[in-house]
């Protein structure tokens, strides 16, 4: 049993569980930011390796904007959709497309696809791109839910809470003994998103 891996995984859901019940989303999300620095340069499961641990000065992040957090309903979709994904040395992922959500945000309006995660335990899992790929953020897109890694901000009633503002980059950001899923060709919005994560120092 990898004790550390468990470790990280408590600190990020615990962390994500404050999110969620934050009287102050945008205090917390702060606070959220810091905690995130802390597990990056000292812990063992970073996703940093250790030469960039002794070099890493805090992530970047757009300044945190509230009209970035959004809430969703989950549209059914007419037509299963499956991807499957290579991660490297640990095997395969299957996504299977469970709905599709509409964001209204003050830069555009578009949708997205929601996966589920097929296999044990399962989780969902929503990531994205849009206009502000390989300027000031991951070519590849970022995530803004991954239930098996802890991020999920939860539901407001049958809607999801879409906090664009924690929108993370994918542990092959930074360094490419990762293997990541990419955003699919049905998660590319066509405007930017300047909120989150920005593109790794």
């Amino acid at each position: 049993m990898n004790l550390e891996l468990l470790d990280f995984r408590r600190q990020v859901t615990k962390a994500y569980a404050d999110l969620r019940t934050a009287s102050d989303p945008q205090g917390a999300a702060l606070q959220f930011r810091v905690l995130k620095d802390a597990l990056f340069r000292d812990h063992g499961q970073s996703a940093l390796d250790e030469t960039q641990k002794m070099k890493f000065q805090g992530l970047g992040y757009f300044p945190y904007d509230p009209s970035f957090r959004v809430l969703a309903d989950i549209a059914p979709v007419t037509e299963p959709l499956s991807i499957t994904l290579s991660l490297g040395d640990d095997g395969e992922a299957r996504l299977e497309r469970i709905g599709r959500v509409e964001v209204v945000l003050p830069t555009g309006q578009g949708s997205l696809d929601v996966f589920w995660i097929a296999g044990y335990g399962g989780g969902l899992f929503l990531p994205f791109a849009d206009a502000t790929n390989r300027d000031s953020t991951y070519g590849g897109g970022r995530y803004l839910l991954d239930t098996i890694k802890g991020a999920d901000l939860g539901t407001v009633g049958s809607q999801l809470v879409l906090d664009f503002n924690l929108a993370y980059n994918p542990s092959c950001a930074y360094n490419p003994r990762w293997v990541c899923p990419l955003a699919p060709a049905g998660n590319r919005l066509s405007f930017p998103v300047p909120v989150g994560e920005k593109t790794p120092k």
